[in-house]
């Protein structure tokens, strides 16, 4: 399938991170999803009943990773394909890049992607 749905630069607070000084205080990460649906049905009747409601899943994954404090990003973005996955059937599967600006000196950002497909 290659409709998808592209959430970029969702600028979020949570806890992350391994020492001390990082867990101190909520940090801003960046967020981006991608959703593989199949767009066909609200594309052909313009009908927001048969479109995935994207407002309500990007609410659930702000209230999500704000609520949060995990040591690694990799956890936090599984954490974000599963709630995307088991909330929102129309998702067939989903890639999440995590990003977390100043975590290496001279980078802008080191970010985590990783993609999931939804189990039959």
């Amino acid at each position: 399938m290659s409709d998808r749905i592209h959430i970029s630069g969702l600028r979020l607070r949570a806890v992350i991170g391994v020492d001390d000084a990082e867990r101190a205080a909520p940090r801003e990460l960046q967020v981006d999803l991608e959703l593989e649906t199949d767009l066909h049905g609200p594309g052909e009747s313009d009908a927001l009943e048969d479109a995935l409601d994207y407002r309500a899943l990007t609410e659930a994954v702000v209230e999500h990773v704000e609520s949060s404090s995990f040591f690694l990003l990799e956890r936090l973005a599984e954490s974000i394909v599963g709630l995307i996955l088991r909330g929102h059937r129309a998702v067939r599967a989903v890639t999440v890049r995590v990003h977390k600006p100043g975590a290496v000196r001279f980078a802008d950002s080191v970010a985590v992607q990783i993609r999931r497909e939804r189990t039959l």
